[in-house]
């Protein structure tokens, strides 16, 4: 039962990601990605999960040290749980980005990569946005700004 509900936690969220990846601009998508309760079902599976190991990983949060952790993720249940909250959470930073890519009118075809490296390698993708994004945010104000003089010096 754990092995399906390890990869369970992942077509759980599947749906959302493809979704903001091919029908980035179709108005559902908008709506669904803007929600955070897409985690909930991939939370349930962690409840799932965490629950049977719950004193392991009490004690694995409680006072963090290496060890505690490799025990806790030496138990199928205990790796479990933490793949399906791993899993929930780059769901919502895939769905924060994917907001604010909209908002700052950024390019489906970069977005649309940029989302698969996040569902792969979370870390690594929300840095490379981030740095897109205080690119972009710059780029807008030094435009802004330019645009300022020029019309105020008419």
């Amino acid at each position: 039962m754990t092995g399906f509900l390890f990869e369970f936690s992942f077509w759980l969220a599947a749906p959302v990601w493809l979704l903001m990846i091919f029908a980035p601009g179709w108005g559902p998508t908008a709506r669904i990605a803007g929600s955070p309760w897409t985690v909930v079902p991939v939370l349930l599976v962690y409840l799932a999960l965490a629950v049977p190991v719950f004193p392991e990983l009490w004690a694995a949060v409680r006072s963090p040290d290496l060890g505690t952790f490799r025990d806790l993720t030496a138990l199928a249940d205990g790796a479990g749980a933490i793949w399906s909250q791993v899993i929930a959470w780059d769901l919502l930073i895939g769905q924060w980005m994917y907001r604010e890519a909209r908002r700052l009118r950024m390019s489906a075809l970069l977005m649309g990569p940029l989302l698969v490296l996040t569902i792969l390698l979370s870390p690594f993708g929300l840095l490379l946005f981030l740095g897109l994004r205080a690119a972009r945010s710059w780029r807008a104000t030094r435009e802004d700004l330019a645009a300022t003089v020029v019309g105020g010096a008419r």
